[in-house]
């Protein structure tokens, strides 16, 4: 969230934010509501102290008309009170309807675009493997070696459901614990996450309301989160973090959960876009420092190369364009994994950073140098996401006779082997 502020004094700068992104949002309709908000806010703060002046009025006052008249305005002082507080409201709540769907600022170094098919290649890291014999997907792949099992998998959890068995499972959890064993030794706080969280720390990540069709909803009006970041910001919910303590880093897993609403016909087969998946975040809390949050967002980034270089999986960087941001992302990479059977790279981490955008609604602060209170900056990026990651690795690292050879640094994990073959 914007400071209302900032937005009226830059309301051109956020006209351009909304035209970047590529939002319905019209800035006109929320500041003729904030003019109308700051209005009644001062009828109603002008009749508050009128009121408190008849109050002490009709203490001082003796038994008599005078009284009974002090006690006659007051009572239709207090009526009009009451009907200005409604009007005043009802414009509340749609003022802060609007100010949740006001964009962030993207960087000025975000290039122009509708989608991800604008996003701009930044690098690339690894060889595109030739194979000498009709590689195979990784559907194929890891039904041949009695990794997954999908049929089993729809009849209990429906469309797009699976079970991963045998090295399958193995491998996802050799996965977890090398990313985690790599991040906690650059100092990242590893933490497990809830997956069922409430409203208001969606709200405060910027998932609502814009991607409530994306989440799964309880009964008891909690959601279930598509990403540790999500319940690791509402973390530090409603409190001041002592400076000393900044940057707080943590590389949180959990369960994740999405719908995948908008992608009906995309990716119905495999383990592209599955509905409950598990993941490794990293998220950064720090100082209220562009500079700060620039040098985490590339921090953060490296990080994940150095895991997919360890993995042997070819992949690039693009920075995305301004219709691919999310509402509160200042900026974000995509790091892209290259996978043989479709020819192409796919994404399966994004890195971002939001400024003041989710401390703000959650309001998370800390004390600067001159003793002020103001709010923090936030960071976030997929360190490992399963089983997406598993078609890179298995396609990747394949082998004529159907064996798919486990990356040096998994070796360690899964009791030595160095390779998944059929049994």
């Amino acid at each position: 969230m914007l400071d209302i502020k900032f937005i009226r004094e830059n309301a051109d700068l956020v006209k351009d934010a909304i035209r970047k992104k590529h939002l319905a949002f019209d800035l006109d309709t929320l500041i003729e509501l904030d003019d109308k908000r700051k209005e009644l806010l001062g009828h109603v703060e002008g009749m508050r102290a009128e009121q408190n002046e008849a109050t002490d009025a009709i203490a001082r006052a003796s038994v008599g008309e005078g009284r009974d008249a002090s006690i006659a305005k007051m009572r239709e002082l207090k009526e009009k009170l009451q009907k200005k507080e409604e009007e005043l409201a009802e414009i509340m709540k749609e003022w802060r309807r609007a100010m949740l769907q006001v964009p962030n600022i993207p960087d000025v170094s975000v290039p122009e675009g509708e989608s991800d098919a604008d996003n701009k290649e930044v690098r690339t890291w690894g060889d595109i493997p030739q194979f000498s014999f009709q590689a195979k997907g990784h559907v194929e792949l890891m039904n041949d070696l009695g990794m997954v099992d999908f049929e089993r998998g729809t009849k209990v959890a429906g469309f797009r459901g699976y079970f991963l068995k045998g090295d399958g499972m193995l491998l996802s959890m050799a996965i977890w614990q090398f990313v985690l064993n790599e991040l906690t030794r650059k100092g990242f706080t590893p933490l497990l996450a809830p997956s069922l969280v409430r409203k208001e720390i969606f709200f405060g990540t910027g998932y609502l309301p814009q991607g409530e069709e994306d989440l799964y909803k309880t009964q008891d009006d909690t959601y279930l989160a598509g990403t540790a970041e999500v319940p690791s910001m509402g973390y530090f919910m409603d409190e001041v973090i002592p400076r000393e303590e900044l940057p707080k880093k943590f590389i949180a897993f959990s369960p994740c959960f999405r719908r995948e609403a908008g992608s009906h016909g995309k990716d119905t087969k495999g383990l592209m876009r599955v509905h409950e998946f598990f993941k490794l975040e990293q998220v950064v809390v720090c100082e209220a420092n562009h500079e700060e949050s620039v040098k985490y967002h590339e921090e953060i980034t490296a990080n994940v190369e150095e895991i997919m270089q360890a993995l042997g999986l070819p992949y690039r960087v693009v920075l995305n364009a301004g219709g691919d941001l999310g509402l509160g992302q200042v900026k974000k990479y995509d790091i892209e994994s290259w996978v043989p059977s479709e020819g192409k790279y796919r994404e399966t981490h994004s890195a971002s950073y939001f400024h003041d955008f989710q401390t703000r609604r959650l309001n998370i602060r800390y004390k600067n140098d001159a003793g002020k209170t103001v709010f923090a900056h936030s960071l976030n990026n997929t360190a490992i996401a399963t089983p997406r990651v598993l078609i890179s690795l298995v396609e990747n690292h394949q082998n004529e006779d159907g064996s798919v050879t486990i990356p040096k640094a998994l070796v360690p994990y899964v009791g030595g082997r160095t390779s998944v073959s059929k049994k």
